[in-house]
């Protein structure tokens, strides 16, 4: 499936955008106020995404980051906390990794899900969030040409085809 996505600046144009399309025959969606919301139609938040990223990081990481200070106070025989005896420094050596994991986590798969996480979907919030209108159109490749026609003729601020994989 293919998609054509249109931004108005304000809610009379994408209206007669959407009427025109309907009289054609071609399907569409309005995003906006009064209208659908961006999580409704389902464009992807970048914060969601990144914290998704971090959680799926940190399933790993924090395991390997509790092995590798376990093993590196083991190979290293530190006596940093003599308090806690042998077994007890390698055990918060582990937890210091962990920790170190942790944070490993957080700030590569956060900022990796914040940078790559949400495509063109964060321009589309903005300009949503700004009071403007959007409107999709969801069709075959072959209908592509006629409705960027059709939208062309009421000059929207940006026009973008996206082929669904």
């Amino acid at each position: 499936m293919n998609y054509l996505v249109a931004v108005f600046p304000d809610r009379m144009v994408a209206e007669e955008a959407y009427t025109v399309l309907e009289k054609k025959g071609i399907k569409s969606t309005i995003l906006g106020r009064g209208y659908k919301s961006a999580d409704e139609f389902g464009l992807i938040d970048p914060k969601e995404e990144a914290k998704k990223q971090a959680k799926f990081m940190s399933y790993w990481l924090v395991p390997f980051g509790f092995v590798a200070g376990f093993t590196f106070s083991l190979i290293t025989g530190l006596n940093t906390f003599a308090w806690a005896g042998e077994i007890g420094n390698h055990f918060i050596g582990g937890l210091l990794g962990a920790g170190s994991g942790a944070l490993g986590a957080i700030f590569v798969g956060g900022g990796v899900g914040l940078v790559f996480g949400g495509g063109d979907a964060l321009p589309y919030r903005n300009r949503l969030d700004a009071g403007k209108y959007i409107v999709v159109v969801e069709g075959p490749q072959s209908a592509n040409r006629e409705t960027t026609r059709i939208l062309r003729q009421l000059e929207p601020e940006n026009i973008q085809g996206y082929a669904a994989e």
